[in-house]
């Protein structure tokens, strides 16, 4: 089977790496805090913006975003300088991670949230803590221990901005499901595909599925609301059905719903 694509595009990236043979990677909180230095420097140098991550001992999560097509030459920079670091200190030579490392486009809100929670539940999935914010070496842990300091390049992260503002604190603890868990794993697993509108996954139903059993006109606006409820953009949307995006973006104001896949 084929490598997935390498998506440098601009945005919201899920990153995922581990240790060679799942061995340890950090042995140490001090060897986890400078981990995040390291992304700190490295964010700096390439205008990259921490959203969430987790540090567990074998291996790490970041959700971060991009502000150019550099995500290969920012995550060489931390994996190359961590692997330097950890290799002198513990007198050891070889690689250090288990190859290249994985990561994901962010196309849509939903699976923004999705991960924002399954990111933050590693550390209870590990049972090594019982509730989300419990374990030290997570975003969610620094916004709401007054003893510890949000890092540099995530002060400005979303997920801090919405448990500031928003009060989602309650969402994140929210435990997976089963079904939540393979449809983010179905999520992850779609083959990007890239549009004149950028890079989107590919749907479990095209636009005309969504579209070619609607008769009236509320029909049409109530499969207007599924297509994007399932990460559709709007501006896809309003070409398929010859309507200008305004038109598109009333009809989902007037539903009340929430708009994904449009930020």
């Amino acid at each position: 089977m084929g490598r997935r694509p390498r998506i440098d595009l601009a945005g919201f990236h899920h990153v995922v790496n581990r240790g060679i043979e799942r061995s340890s990677v950090y042995k140490s909180n001090a060897d986890k805090e400078k981990f995040l230095e390291i992304v700190c420097k490295s964010s700096e140098i390439y205008k990259v913006n921490m959203h969430d991550y987790c540090l567990m001992d074998n291996h790490y999560h970041l959700l971060i975003e991009t502000t150019s097509e550099n995500l290969s030459l920012f995550m060489r920079q931390i994996n190359s300088n961590y692997a330097k670091y950890f290799n002198k200190k513990y007198k050891r030579s070889g690689y250090l991670w288990q190859g290249r490392y994985s990561s994901w486009y962010i196309s849509d809100e939903k699976y923004l949230y999705n991960l924002f929670r399954y990111i933050e539940h590693n550390p209870i999935e590990a049972k090594i803590s019982k509730k989300v914010g419990e374990y030290p070496f997570t975003l969610v842990a620094t916004i709401i221990n007054s003893n510890q300091e949000v890092i540099e390049c995530a002060k400005h992260s979303k997920l801090k901005q919405e448990i500031e503002y928003e009060g989602i604190q309650e969402y994140l603890e929210i435990a997976f499901s089963k079904k939540e868990l393979k449809m983010l794993e179905i999520e992850q697993n779609k083959k990007p595909i890239k549009t004149e509108y950028g890079y989107r996954y590919e749907k479990e139903k095209s636009l005309q599925e969504y579209f070619n059993k609607s008769k009236s006109k509320q029909q049409r606006n109530d499969s207007i609301l599924r297509a994007v409820e399932d990460g559709y953009m709007q501006s896809e949307i309003a070409k398929y059905l010859k309507l200008s995006s305004s038109a598109i973006s009333k009809i989902i104001l007037e539903s009340g719903n929430s708009i994904h896949g449009t930020y």
